[in-house]
């Protein structure tokens, strides 16, 4: 027990004045946890704090957070060629930077980390590994990594899990995600190796094999499942077409991420698949290990110990009011990120503000926002009114034909007066063009159902999914 008092002591001094965390340090906590869990029953909370952070208290949030972005700024101005130009360009002193002084700093965008990839490479760190964005909404993105940081995030992540009762040594984690995601695909696997738990990676494979591998016909069958809302969607439209329900499988918890998890599509898991929590993370490629999670009345609750959270304004640029849309912007802390860090990028992700004193979740302590909408980028603006991603999915998926995963193309009319929308043929079934326009009308968007498409050649008129990048095995052609 003094050991791990020791061991908790340094990473708490880590944590609070920026020095690296040692990831062997956090890793022999993990081992103290799975004993503690061996021995008791429960891992115990004691480092819980580290973890979550005293932000219930706003001042001393918000002292942590002038200091955190101190420290970050002034290795950046040091270390990294593309931010030494920018902050040498502004009327800064980095030394007593805080929280009022962001907006006064340019937001990074997505383009220019893929164009001038190098000079956002640390000229003092090894670059180890690179890790890619799927594509999906537009050209991939590489991020590099150093060795010390896809060391350090996993133990991180497995410290937590543990405590939080998210990944035990009883626990089997079906990956299906995108191969191209190598920084989440080691992540998880160093996680379950951490907590003494099995992997079963599988990536984007044909649901129905998946499929086979989630159902409880012995002990090994998976309790945990990673994979994408779309590719969700299609795992338990496979399920019912095979007539199979909660009883066949030993699921206890589903983490997704990176798309849009409709309301619709979450019960249907639930009933279906049988977990006792789908969760609706946040997460990206760009600014990892920074993420967020959804509380149990439904806010989304970002990491503030390990980056800075803003809601830009879409209108403004300012910090959004509650109740307003905004895109946000994330700043990873060193000594969190080190190879190819990032200042204020912003994610184009858009949420709605929401005001800190109205929260009574669990997670109250901790600022929140509505759940991701869309990508700012992909918002239609009709009748003076703002149509969100979200706003769009979670009618479509709730039609009676179940067009699930939401495959469709949506664009504002000429008029400006409404949405038109291509629709694959699956998505009208048992159900009229004027009954899907009656149903968007229920939830206030006016939408006319231009065209629908059969044909595979003229799928690609429809929006990109996750799912997408299947992985065709052998074992798809046989037959």
């Amino acid at each position: 027990m003094f050991e791990t008092g020791i061991r908790q002591f340094r990473m708490a001094m880590a944590m609070v004045w920026g020095y690296h965390i040692n990831p062997r340090n956090v890793e022999r906590l993990v081992e103290d946890g799975l004993k503690t869990l061996k021995e008791f029953g429960t891992p115990g909370d004691d480092v819980q704090q580290l973890l979550d952070g005293p932000f219930s208290d706003a001042k001393a949030r918000q002292e942590f957070q002038n200091r955190s972005l101190q420290r970050t700024a002034r290795r950046l101005a040091r270390f990294s060629p593309y931010y030494q130009k920018l902050f040498a360009s502004l009327d800064i002193n980095l030394e007593k930077l805080t929280i009022a002084d962001m907006p006064r700093i340019p937001v990074t965008q997505k383009q220019v980390l893929r164009e001038q990839q190098q000079d956002f490479i640390t000229t003092n760190t090894q670059p180890y590994v690179a890790t890619r964005t799927t594509g999906t909404t537009g050209h991939p993105t590489e991020v590099w990594l150093s060795r010390y940081e896809i060391e350090l995030w996993p133990a991180l992540a497995a410290l937590s899990g543990l405590l939080r009762n998210e990944i035990n040594p009883n626990d089997c984690l079906q990956i299906n995600i995108s191969s191209r995601a190598t920084a989440a695909v080691q992540q998880s696997l160093t996680v379950c190796r951490l907590a003494g738990a099995r992997t079963l990676v599988l990536g984007i494979i044909p649901p129905d094999e998946s499929l086979d591998s989630l159902i409880s016909d012995s002990f090994e069958a998976p309790t945990l499942l990673s994979t994408y809302p779309s590719y969700l969607a299609q795992l338990v439209k496979a399920a019912r077409r095979r007539g199979l329900g909660p009883r066949d499988f030993r699921l206890r918890r589903i983490d997704c991420g990176g798309e849009v998890l409709s309301a619709t599509v979450m019960q249907a898991a639930y009933e279906t698949l049988g977990p006792t929590l789908v969760n609706d993370s946040f997460g990206m490629t760009e600014i990892l290990p920074v993420s967020g999670r959804v509380c149990n009345q439904g806010h989304l609750h970002h990491d503030l110990n390990i980056g800075f959270v803003e809601i830009i304004d879409l209108e403004t640029g300012e910090p959004a009011a509650p109740g307003r849309l905004g895109t946000v912007v994330v700043t990873p802390y060193y000594p969190y990120r080190e190879c190819m860090p990032v200042f204020r990028y912003d994610t184009r992700d858009v949420v709605r503000a929401l005001p800190d004193s109205l929260l009574t979740c669990e997670l109250a302590g901790i600022p929140a926002t509505s759940r991701i909408l869309g990508k700012a980028d992909h918002l239609l603006h009709v009748n003076g009114q703002v149509v969100t991603l979200r706003d769009l999915v979670e009618v479509y998926e709730a039609l009676p034909s179940q067009p699930w995963p939401a495959r469709f193309n949506a664009w504002v009319a000429d008029d400006h007066n409404h949405i038109e929308l291509i629709v694959p043929e699956e998505a009208l079934t048992n159900v009229t063009p004027e009954e899907v326009e009656q149903r968007f009308r229920e939830a206030g968007i006016a939408v006319h159902v231009a065209s629908c498409v059969a044909r595979e050649e003229d799928m690609k008129q429809l929006r990109s999914l996750r799912a997408d990048l299947l992985e065709n095995t052998f074992a798809a052609r046989v037959g």
